[in-house]
């Protein structure tokens, strides 16, 4: 219903409430003359329309102000002081000077102007000492993330050849990164790099680097691309592991491939999402966000509200509006760490198939755990234990329920990969298995994760 047919409706329904017109003159008294004062200042001014008085919602009684007292004043001469604004002001004034007497008193027989006056709330970092509230300005976060990590984010366009029915012509694809470390090292999407045969990166200040790409994920799309430059601008990484959802998230990258640093703000929607590709590639444990993200945003940081990388937007959920995903930064972060070190990007390897247990899987399989990892069963042409694997070697079998891996508890929150990827090759690890209804801890020797899986 629009504002105007509610007012036609208010006036109808007043219209209803009115005697009959035919026996108005038996109720309405006689109209008295106005003062010339009155009547001359009528005549000057034109009357403001009425305004129907169900327009506007009635507010509330605890929002309405206490409505003053209307004194009538008759009109006088002002230079004489014989009018009755004197009487009436110093009637207010008294009025005032005797209520602020008795506040004083009453306030000062209970001590309440005693009492010393609060100490200042001190703040350090988010934490309120006084354990008072704090209400986050999320437009000031936004600006101030901005204003703090876009130096360090990059466009990034690739040009190479495709293979086609025509035969092989060029194509170019523009994407986003981020600088994490100032001698060179972005972070970005390994389907933004992939095939290229050329690359340029731009800064935010307008610079522009050729880049090359250092190494390629094996588990996840990311990849790393390495420039040949010192001091720059980087980003700080956050812990994507203590995200909470509802959190406020920023999203900067290049949309379209044209709209360099652009910034989008949202929360985190989800955490753990799995999705699969365009290209087939199953993604796991992903930070799923409402912040807008386009076809370019890809390869950009995902932030929370100190400005930390938090996570590296990937994809776009197909025929959707705000539904976006982001790679969570602390399954990044080892490869990070090996390509600033000068090692080759590895991923730790298992050699184990196996289905991520809930409480629908535990209630079909008839399980005594609602966590962990059932080996076996993902496929009937995969074996649940690959040979000459470490998994192998360690004495898993088909049926075991991995539960633990060293102190860390394989839940909801901390699935068995994301839990592995914190891990490098070479590195040994306990394994907590239960096995017919008891716990056996197995030490396993983690291999180098094959680049085509």
């Amino acid at each position: 219903m629009t504002d105007q047919q509610h007012g036609d409706d208010a006036e109808q329904t007043r219209r209803h409430d009115l005697p009959d017109a035919s026996n108005l003159n038996h109720f309405s008294p006689e109209p008295e003359p106005q003062p010339a004062w009155t009547r001359a200042d009528l005549d000057s001014t034109p009357a403001p329309p009425t305004t129907p008085e169900r327009w506007y919602e009635p507010a509330p009684a605890f929002a309405t102000a206490p409505t003053p007292a209307t004194t009538s004043v008759a009109p006088g001469d002002r230079r004489s002081g014989r009018t009755g604004t004197g009487t009436v002001l110093a009637a207010a004034i008294l009025s005032a000077m005797l209520a602020s007497g008795g506040t004083v008193l009453a306030l000062n027989a209970t001590g309440a102007l005693d009492r010393p006056a609060p100490a200042p709330t001190a703040v350090t970092g988010t934490t309120i000492a006084s354990g008072q509230p704090v209400t986050i300005d999320e437009s000031s976060a936004t600006i101030d993330v901005a204003a703090k990590v876009s130096p360090a984010v990059v466009r990034i366009t690739t040009t190479g050849n495709v293979d086609t029915n025509l035969g092989v012509i060029p194509e170019t694809g523009v994407g986003s990164g981020v600088i994490y470390d100032s001698k060179g090292w972005i972070l970005t999407n390994r389907h933004v790099v992939e095939g290229s045969q050329e690359m340029r990166v731009e800064l935010n200040d307008g610079r522009i680097f050729t880049g090359t790409v250092y190494g390629i994920d094996t588990l996840t799309d990311l990849a790393i691309v390495k420039i040949d430059a010192s001091g720059l601008p980087s980003a700080s990484l956050g812990d994507s592991d203590a995200l909470k959802v509802g959190q406020l998230v920023v999203a900067i990258g290049s949309p379209l491939g044209t709209y360099s640093n652009s910034v989008t703000s949202g929360i985190v929607s989800a955490k753990g999402r799995s999705i699969t590709t365009n290209d087939n590639q199953s993604l796991n444990n992903l930070i799923q966000t409402d912040a807008a993200i386009n076809p370019g945003n890809s390869g950009g940081p995902l932030l929370d509200a100190a400005g930390s990388v938090v996570g590296i937007n990937t994809a776009i959920a197909a025929d959707s509006n705000g539904i976006g995903f982001a790679i969570p930064i602390d399954i990044a972060r080892p490869i990070m760490a090996q390509a600033v070190a000068g090692k080759k990007l590895a991923r730790p390897y298992m050699g184990v198939n196996y289905r991520t247990i809930d409480r629908q899987l535990a209630e079909q399989e008839n399980l005594s755990v609602n966590d962990g990892a059932l080996v076996g069963g993902t496929s009937a042409n995969s074996p649940a234990i690959q040979p000459g694997t470490p998994a192998a070697q360690a004495g898993l079998k088909e049926g075991d329920i991995i539960v633990r891996i060293n102190d860390q508890a394989i839940d909801g929150e901390h699935p068995l990969d994301a839990t592995l990827s914190q891990y490098a090759p070479g590195d040994t690890i306990a394994v907590g298995v239960l096995r017919d209804g008891a716990t056996v801890t197995l030490s396993l020797t983690l291999a180098t994760r094959p680049a085509d899986l």
